[in-house]
């Protein structure tokens, strides 16, 4: 089997040495075949690089968009399937944030939640020493307004003002809280009192 392996090789060449160019009807059957073979594979190569190629990349390039589209749609789809509810949600949160606004002082009731304070103080039974307005730090949607608070009383009666100023209708959060003892029952309270007002563009 090898040495007739061996022999059409042989055969092969001398088949394609012995060749006229000028009339390829008179070649050898064995050199027609492989010609032809090799016409066959240069062209079926040539029109894969030239035509199959191009359109196999495209193709790649449209499957990625057809998942990127895809992913697109759910998320495009869940929404609208959800529309109603995220409509709801959004008047429920507006009417929220109405009323959340209207919690905050504009700038001309700050002497009236002022007085408010004051007024919490001395009826919770403490003393007022000292309350003063700090300087308004602005924030990027609202000011805030610090107040110094300084009363003195008894632990129960500064107990009785934080629950109160908790009860007011506009925002009031305390903060930084120092506790001084004066002797017997009577302590000295400081304590920063925060407001807000909204800032409106």
């Amino acid at each position: 089997m090898l040495i007739r392996s061996k022999l059409m090789e042989i055969n092969l060449l001398a088949d394609l040495q012995e060749l006229d160019t000028e009339n390829p009807g008179t070649w050898p059957q064995s050199v027609k075949i492989l010609f032809i073979s090799v016409l066959v594979v240069l062209t079926i190569g040539l029109g894969y690089y030239m035509f199959i190629g191009d359109e196999l990349k495209t193709l790649d390039r449209v499957s990625a968009q057809e998942d990127t589209l895809r992913t697109t749609y759910k998320v495009k789809h869940s929404l609208a399937v959800n529309l109603d509810a995220y409509r709801q949600q959004m008047t429920e949160m507006e009417v929220q944030l109405a009323t959340m606004l209207k919690k905050l002082p504009a700038g001309h009731e700050t002497p009236g939640l002022l007085d408010d304070i004051t007024f919490v103080a001395t009826s919770s039974g403490l003393k007022i020493s000292a309350i003063t307005w700090g300087n308004e730090i602005e924030k990027e949607f609202y000011t805030e307004l610090p107040l110094n608070i300084d009363v003195e009383g008894k632990y129960h009666q500064f107990g009785k003002f934080v629950s109160e100023i908790a009860k007011l209708p506009r925002i009031v959060s305390l903060h930084d809280f120092s506790i001084t003892n004066k002797g017997s029952e009577i302590l000295q309270f400081q304590v920063l009192a925060k407001t807000y007002r909204y800032k409106e563009d």
